[in-house]
């Protein structure tokens, strides 16, 4: 099967069907991207929590693209195999003023920048694992972050005409910001336009489950996919995705709930109460709990049916802490 690639500057920011293809392809070819990080460049390993205040928000979270694939229809299924994922040496997490499911209790803009590390190839117990490499979230306290790299945003091109933006995730994919994408997962999109004109982008290096503060380990990252055509799926209207278990292991895990009649309010409440059991058992400042439930914390629906309360769980692996 061809091999295609494409650049960094081969991009755009928003998904728009009437925006022209860089490359077409036949159905079962494979495609390399080289993709910068969310920030579309303007943060870099020397940045800091000034640079936050100066982001231009209107270039961030670009995905690079579109790819037409030949014999796509309106109603077809695409198959996106994520095959490799690669990540640069460094990344970011940040707090964004406005941004972020805990917005209003963190208004000042922060910053962390990572060292990200990858293992040997013959590490063959990280392999078992899931894991690419590790980040030290706090080398001194032994919080190590595993890393298991994915897109951010994947998605193809809506069939509603216009411009929409590349922030929100939609039937179609986009920033679906989903962890579990990881190489050797496959996602499958519904295609709405002739082309499919399938897109990606925004490199995470670790997430958990609800990228609650709002970002991930941002980084940049070179994927690679194989894009394939489905006749026989017209029931995908949503994303669907086949995945591996995320920690390749049994994982102890520590949770706190929240308890509410308003969905989200629970959510809040159950990250919250994980940010205050940080501080209190690992000494952790309020900003770096929420960033740390941000890359390694999973949120779960727990309970959905015994109202008027709902109960949402913030789940944080236990093996990041490595000194017991």
């Amino acid at each position: 099967m061809s091999i295609h690639s494409i650049k960094r500057s081969q991009c755009h920011l928003a998904w728009d069907n009437s925006i022209p293809p860089v490359i077409r392809v036949k159905s079962g070819e494979t495609v390399t991207f080289d993709c910068l990080d969310a920030s579309n460049g303007q943060l870099t390993p020397a940045s800091t929590t000034a640079t936050i205040a100066s982001l231009v928000f209107a270039q961030l979270d670009q995905v690079n693209g579109p790819v037409f694939v030949e014999g796509a229809t309106p109603g077809d299924t695409l198959q996106v195999e994520v095959l490799d994922v690669r990540t640069a040496d460094w990344g970011w997490t940040a707090l964004i003023p406005g941004f972020g499911l805990l917005a209003d209790e963190f208004p000042e803009p922060a910053v962390k920048i990572w060292t990200l590390h990858s293992h040997a190839a013959d590490d063959t117990g990280a392999k078992e694992r899931g894991e690419y490499g590790y980040a030290w979230f706090d080398e001194e306290r032994g919080i190590r972050i595993p890393l298991r790299p994915f897109a951010g945003e994947m998605g193809v091109a809506p069939g509603k005409p216009g411009a929409h933006s590349t922030i929100p995730p939609y039937a179609t994919g986009g920033n679906v910001d989903t962890r579990h994408l990881t190489k050797g997962s496959t996602l499958y999109l519904p295609v709405e336009v002739e082309g499919a004109l399938f897109s990606i982008g925004d490199g995470h290096a670790a997430q958990g489950d609800g990228e609650v503060c709002g970002t991930a380990i941002e980084t940049p990252m070179n994927v690679t996919v194989r894009l394939t055509l489905l006749k026989d799926k017209p029931y995908v209207k949503t994303p669907h995705f086949s995945t591996q278990s995320p920690h390749g292991r049994e994982e102890e895990f520590y949770c706190t709930t929240g308890v509410d009649s308003d969905i989200r309010e629970a959510t809040r409440a159950a990250v919250r109460n994980m940010i205050a059991s940080l501080g209190a058992e690992h000494g952790l400042a309020l900003e770096e709990a929420y960033m740390l439930c941000s890359v390694a914390g999973d949120l779960r629906m727990h309970e959905v049916v015994d109202m008027p309360n709902y109960v949402i769980g913030m789940m944080m692996p236990q093996s990041i802490f490595t000194k017991k």
